[in-house]
């Protein structure tokens, strides 16, 4: 799944995802919807939907959280001896 990239003549910009056929808004690494360029209006969305800055942030951390080497269960796995 990639997301892609579409800029308007008017500046705006949106990054999305096809998901079975439909377009969703979407971008983990920063604001999926700028309208004109503008940042003080920028709309965070996660696979079509719609989250505040604070929520994407939340989601964001959620999903990389600490590598393996890093957490208990990898030392305990015996990840190096």
């Amino acid at each position: 799944m990639e997301t892609r990239r579409l800029k308007a003549k008017d500046g705006t910009i949106a990054y999305y995802v096809n998901i079975g056929g439909i377009n969703k808004m979407h971008n983990w690494d920063s604001v999926a919807f700028l309208p004109q360029g503008n940042k003080r209006k920028a709309e965070y969305y996660l696979f079509g939907i719609k989250h505040s800055k604070i929520e994407w942030e939340e989601k964001k951390k959620d999903v990389h959280g600490q590598p393996w080497h890093k957490t208990s269960a990898g030392k305990a796995s015996g990840a190096r001896a």
